[in-house]
């Protein structure tokens, strides 16, 4: 479920609703037409590739079962994206270091390497669009970040791991 497309009533606007909540909302419908558009034939891997690889390098292995919470998608869904990753040797199916009965799932050398490339590829193209902003700037847009995305996963009752900072470059 998406928090913020997806309300059980529409509301009609309101005169005397938050401007700022209208002005957010209209740059949040920009981002991700901007994010839209920078997604390129250089990249390795396709949208849901990245997400469940950025989660499994986090937080691996996993189950389907786990995935498919994770990612609030039918467990046919998630079955799916995990095959098409496995036939490209991107993730590879472990036995539950647990001693679980459930087969997990965890990426390989090959999907790592790709996801990191897609990753700086996409930080080359933040940093160039932030290359003027202040120190000061970044930090407080990243801080935000942050705080609003905990926002959505504190509504959706699922927290998303987050890189131990000393891990990060």
């Amino acid at each position: 479920m998406c928090i913020l497309h997806n309300m059980t009533a529409v509301q009609e606007p309101t005169p005397d609703r938050n401007s700022e909540l209208v002005d957010i909302e209209y740059e949040l419908t920009l981002l991700s037409r901007y994010h839209a558009l920078a997604q390129r034939a250089e990249l390795h891997l396709d949208r849901s590739a990245y997400l469940l690889l950025g989660r499994l390098e986090l937080d691996h292995p996993k189950s389907l079962k786990e995935l498919s919470c994770a990612f609030s998608l039918d467990i046919s869904t998630i079955n799916r994206q995990i095959g098409a990753l496995r036939r490209q040797g991107l993730v590879e199916r472990v036995e539950d270091p647990e001693g679980g009965l459930a087969r997990k799932v965890q990426p390989t050398a090959a999907g790592l390497s790709k996801l990191r490339a897609d990753r700086e590829h996409s930080i080359v193209g933040v940093e160039r669009v932030l290359g003027d902003w202040s120190p000061d700037s970044r930090r407080a847009l990243s801080e935000l970040l942050r705080k609003l995305n905990q926002s959505v996963e504190k509504l959706e009752g699922r927290e998303w791991p987050r890189p131990n900072p000393a891990d990060q470059v």
